[in-house]
């Protein structure tokens, strides 16, 4: 008798509105009952697992029947797209270095840091990890969510199965929609999943164990405000020509805060399509470009690279001048874009960019460690700007064509 009120209730409340009250159930729980905390936090575990199980297929499947069922002549708009993600990903690495010269962050660096995994020690390292991933095999890339392995592997496939029978065209089509469907499935479960995430965090972490890092995290997390609510919008008002924070703030709103508690750009992909789905994008574009974004499009990256890198400088009292700064922007821009293709992400890229001022190997991984330990916040910001930031860009670069089509009638 109980569930069918509450299914009729969740049909008729919007899912942000869920997701905000599971928030706000989350953290009172955490509080109130600290101790069954781990048992709610299985929800969370449960959703990001599913969101990184189904994701891979739905990256390979949607764009194989995107490309395959193109019709020679229609534009996808990607040239656009990868542009805006180009632009965005260097002014985040600019407002980073910007910030950090004006609030300077000093570290405590003490003992060496421990970690499994090795940094790049250059840049080539980094570009040949992501052309070895280019060309994973196809079967490893699904097994380990290579998504860049998964995306050149699904674009070779489309364009080959363009002159394949209408039916079998039409069968990637209808498998498209079918995963499509589950999708949805999985993400109506979505205020479940904050709640658990949420109480979980909460519970484990607190406020407590950030505050001895509140400068460093203030800088970190205050650029990323300011890309997002600042530079992202000009950067659309710029290609739109009209009011850009309607879209920005509705993709904020739905994305950034599932990507924020999700922690993962891959999880936060199907978010990412039904958005664009009910945005009414084109989807031979945005079937493409988001998932491609989650793998290029680091904006959140390049931030934590530069803030983290010049806080070691002025810790060791190594003045930056112009010329260097500028040549960090662009370090910390193509690293951002090579994170997904290293271990770790953009905390085991610090040691390449701080190698710019001759900082050691020791103090660097230092750096990294304190990376992890302000990560639970740091990497949740950093993740729901990158993932938000590839749904807003391909958006405009969408309605910017819009636009200029209705001009030309």
């Amino acid at each position: 008798m109980i569930l069918k009120p509450l299914l009729h209730w969740m049909q008729r409340t919007s899912l942000v509105t869920q997701i905000v009250m599971a928030l706000i159930a989350g953290i009172a729980f955490a509080f109130l009952w600290p101790a069954a905390t781990p048992s709610v936090g299985l929800l969370g575990k449960l959703f990001i697992s599913a969101l990184k199980a189904v994701a891979p297929v739905l990256v390979l499947i949607l764009v194989m029947a995107s490309i395959s069922n193109h019709r020679p002549g229609d534009s996808t708009l990607m040239r656009p797209v990868l542009w805006l993600y180009v632009i965005g990903t260097l002014a985040a690495a600019i407002v980073g270095v910007f910030a950090s010269m004006l609030f300077p962050s000093t570290l405590v660096l003490q003992t060496a840091a421990v970690t499994d995994a090795a940094a790049p020690g250059n840049v080539q390292e980094v570009l040949m990890a992501l052309v070895l991933s280019a060309v994973d095999n196809p079967v490893n890339a699904l097994l380990t969510a290579n998504y860049i392995g998964i995306l050149v592997w699904a674009v070779g496939l489309g364009l080959a199965l363009r002159h394949a029978s209408e039916g079998t065209r039409k069968l990637l089509g209808d498998l498209s929609n079918a995963i499509t469907l589950i999708i949805q499935g999985v993400i109506r479960c979505a205020p479940l999943g904050i709640f658990g995430l949420v109480a979980a965090t909460f519970a484990d972490v607190g406020t407590a164990a950030l505050l001895g890092y509140a400068h460093l995290l203030t800088v970190l997390v205050g650029c990323m405000l300011f890309v997002a609510l600042v530079v992202n919008p000009l950067i659309v008002f710029a290609k739109i020509r009209r009011n850009p924070y309607p879209l920005v703030l509705m993709c904020l709103r739905e994305s950034a805060v599932t990507a924020f508690f999700t922690r993962s750009s891959a999880a936060n992909i199907p978010i990412n399509l039904a958005l664009a789905k009910r945005l009414n994008l084109d989807e031979d574009t945005y079937s493409i470009a988001i998932p491609l974004g989650a793998t290029i499009n680091m904006a959140g990256a390049a931030i934590t690279i530069s803030v983290l890198s010049l806080a070691a400088a002025h810790t060791l009292g190594i003045v930056v001048d112009i010329p260097t700064a500028i040549l960090l922007c662009v370090v910390a821009s193509v690293c951002a874009c090579g994170a997904a293709g290293v271990a770790g992400g953009s905390l085991l890229l610090i040691p390449l960019a701080c190698s710019l001022f001759g900082i050691s190997s020791d103090v660097s991984m230092q750096v990294v460690a304190i990376g992890f330990i302000i990560g639970i916040l740091q990497d949740s910001a950093e993740t729901a700007l990158n993932s938000s930031t590839d749904v807003i860009f391909t958006a405009a670069a969408c309605q910017a064509e819009e636009r200029k089509n209705a001009a030309l009638i």
